[in-house]
């Protein structure tokens, strides 16, 4: 059957899209395929599990005095996400995102409500921290899982030819939201915290939760059936997710989320000896600007300055920056480290899930998205714990130093990948065309990502 032109990335027919009116020329299949409103859908559902670690250190060391006990409950949620993460994530290659997201979705919802009520009440620590696992492995991954919907849609919609550079940008938009997304949300947590209460912070997250998760797991998107035009393809074995260039990739991760909280949990330290730990969210929010930005100008980065050497360039950055930061002795040293700061992890973190796309197994590509998701996860909330340990026992000095041992992790991560042996077709360019077996779900909808 020959393809339609919606297929070839050329004008959808009107009438196969069920009535809607012809997009206009400066519509790109990409948003004509996931809707209008499913970006800010997608991005406002990933703040509560930006919101986790960091709501629950903010509420336990608030209710119970002790930043090591916050540290400890934040570890505890990044374990239940390593636990869980990579199961969600299969199961999702399994059975669809909808089956999965919207009863784990639930359930979250209901722990972190009943988390405030655990903390403040007569639970002796260990039924708090036993909370945080179940809250930390019940976190849907939005970040991922949206990722693995316009990859599929990026196969069903685009021009062959034009695949990889839409894949390029549409991942510096994920990786730019994603960013965002953990510098707004403890911004968010620093801000309902000191404004409110600590607890607000953690019960705004259940109602975005249940709320705006469910929405995003019910959006039209979420239907992945199978393409009957199209044979099915098997799944990859499960031993090519551990494939050591994937590997270097899910460690430079992980180095990432131990620099997003040994940042921020230095910051509240230092912050904390004059008695307004509360502003570190409102402060780590600086590091966000020129994350952001450079994140999304990532895309427009010429082909020949290739993923790996991005990879080592700006994470050079980020470890220079964070030496600074240890060396900063006042609020405006910090500042002015933290703005630097934002200048490498922005691009760090898009050029590794843009590897992490184009090394993705045949059909594993949930489970690789959420890899990543869950290491970011577990690097900020063991971060939170060990450098809140530093603070207790050796000091704020001390502790300002975890971020450039977290960013020397990084570098190495990057200093160690190599490029797995060329294949007969771009790697990139076989992951959406392994996709593409999924059928478009909506009429087809305008981008600001990549057409």
């Amino acid at each position: 059957m020959s393809a339609s032109p919606a297929d070839q990335g050329g004008t959808p027919d009107p009438q196969k899209h069920r009535g809607h009116d012809a997009p206009r020329l400066t519509e790109s299949p990409l948003v004509r395929s996931a809707g209008r409103a499913y970006f800010p859908l997608a991005f406002v559902a990933r703040l509560p599990f930006a919101m986790m670690v960091v709501g629950v250190l903010t509420l336990v060391v608030a209710e119970r005095g002790s930043v090591t006990l916050g540290g400890l409950n934040s570890a505890a949620a990044g374990i239940g996400t390593a636990l869980a993460g990579p199961l969600l994530g299969a199961a999702v290659d399994r059975f669809g995102q909808r089956r999965v997201l919207v009863p784990v979705g639930l359930l979250n919802a209901a722990l972190l409500g009943a988390f405030p009520f655990v903390v403040a009440g007569t639970a002796p620590d260990v039924a708090v921290l036993a909370l945080s696992v179940l809250i930390g492995a019940s976190a849907p991954q939005v970040g991922p899982l949206s990722r693995t919907r316009l990859v599929a849609l990026i196969g069903r919609t685009i021009a062959p030819n034009r695949r990889e550079k839409v894949l390029s940008g549409t991942m510096a938009y994920e990786s730019a939201a994603d960013e965002t997304v953990f510098i707004v949300g403890p911004f968010l947590v620093g801000l309902l915290a000191s404004a409110i209460a600590p607890w607000v912070a953690i019960a705004g997250a259940a109602v975005l939760t249940f709320v705006f998760v469910t929405a995003f797991a019910l959006h039209p998107t979420g239907r992945v059936d199978p393409d009957p035009e199209k044979a099915p393809q098997a799944p990859a074995p499960a031993r090519e997710l551990v494939r050591f260039p994937l590997l270097t990739v899910v460690v430079g991760t992980l180095g990432v989320g131990l620099f997003f909280g040994a940042t921020l949990t230095s910051l509240t330290g230092f912050l904390a000896q004059d008695g307004t730990g509360d502003r570190a969210g409102l402060l780590y929010g600086v590091m966000g600007i020129g994350s952001a930005v450079l994140a999304l100008g990532a895309a427009a980065l010429p082909a020949r300055f290739t993923l790996r050497a991005r990879w080592r360039t700006f994470g050079s950055l980020l470890l220079a920056a964070a030496i600074g930061y240890a060396c900063a002795r006042s609020v405006g040293g910090l500042v002015l480290a933290l703005a630097v700061l934002g200048l490498g992890i922005g691009p760090t973190l898009v050029t590794l899930y843009s590897l992490a796309a184009r090394l993705s197994p045949a059909g594993r590509s949930a489970t690789t998205m959420t890899m990543l998701g869950s290491a970011v996860i577990v690097g900020q909330a063991l971060a939170s714990a060990g450098t809140g340990v530093v603070v207790d026992s050796l000091g704020v000095t001390a502790a300002l130093a975890a971020p450039a041992l977290a960013a020397a992790l990084v570098v190495a991560a990057g200093l160690a990948h190599r490029a797995p042996a060329p294949r007969p077709a771009a790697p990139a360019r076989e992951l959406v065309d392994a996709l593409s077996r999924y059928r478009d779900p909506l009429p087809s909808p305008s981008s600001v990502i990549g057409s």
